[in-house]
């Protein structure tokens, strides 16, 4: 099941075009999605008047190659591996689910617009990334959503309770569950339950990418930015219109050797 392209066999009943239309619209979703968002929410107004702000109180002025350097430390390092949580479970959870996520729409991409059809050849190895994809991000997805999450952790609310901030993730969720539930029975030949879980993930995708504007979906764009503006501020010594660190050694008291922090 690994090494079939579950899009292939899905071509034997509809059209690649139809499927990389799909794609395209989903992807225009997205632009959609988060262009009213910043409209309505005024993120880019936001970022703007900050870095206006950063910029008349700088104290030092950076050069090309200190930006391009803190530009590559903050993709690689801040934005690469979640570095703003820190060590520990929540931010492996984070990376599993965001590189599963990438692999997984990269490797759909890449299925259905090179490898579907009737005059396309194979690929093994982009069919075996779009499960371990859809794996990754169900290992790391799950393991966050039953015990990780600040309100289910630190909060004590139940696992099961759901508000608006959880779409994008269960849709996310949703997404990979019921592709990698689609592919084994279409590999198995279960035609009934085939459709059901395909009609389950094209639903599924539909709610991930149309639902931008509700869900957290547009956060992946937002937070790289933040995390260039903040280390940008911090070199030009701007730093948000916030003091600098203090030289004193950290003192928090005993009280915090009670127990493992994880009120975030």
């Amino acid at each position: 099941m690994l090494e079939t392209n579950p899009f292939s066999i899905l071509a034997e009943t509809v059209s690649p075009f139809a499927m990389q239309s799909f794609i395209i619209a989903m992807i225009l979703l997205i632009a959609f999605g988060t262009i009213i968002q910043m409209i309505h929410h005024k993120n880019l107004t936001y970022f703007l008047n900050n870095a206006k702000k950063a910029k008349l109180q700088a104290t030092r002025e950076i050069g090309t190659g200190e930006r391009v350097s803190i530009l590559a430390k903050t993709a690689v390092v801040d934005i690469g591996t979640t570095a703003e949580l820190g060590f520990g479970k929540r931010r492996l959870s984070h990376v599993l689910g965001m590189y599963g996520t990438i692999i997984f729409w990269v490797s759909s991409a890449m299925l259905v617009f090179c490898y579907t059809g009737a005059d396309k050849s194979s690929s093994t190895i982009w069919s075996m990334l779009w499960h371990a994809g859809a794996i990754l991000t169900c290992i790391g997805g799950y393991w966050f959503w039953f015990f990780l999450r600040v309100d289910v952790s630190a909060e004590a609310h139940p696992w099961y309770r759901i508000i608006k901030a959880d779409l994008f993730v269960l849709a996310l969720l949703a997404c990979s569950t019921f592709g990698l539930a689609w592919s084994y029975a279409q590999f198995n030949g279960q035609v009934g339950l085939s459709f059901l879980f395909l009609t389950l993930f094209v639903t599924a995708n539909l709610v991930l990418f149309g639902g931008v504007y509700w869900s957290k979906f547009a956060h992946m764009f937002y937070k790289p930015g933040a995390a260039i503006q903040k280390n940008l501020a911090e070199a030009d010594g701007s730093r948000d219109n916030l003091p600098p660190p203090a030289d004193v050694p950290e003192q928090f008291g005993l009280g915090i050797k009670r127990e493992e922090p994880k009120h975030y």
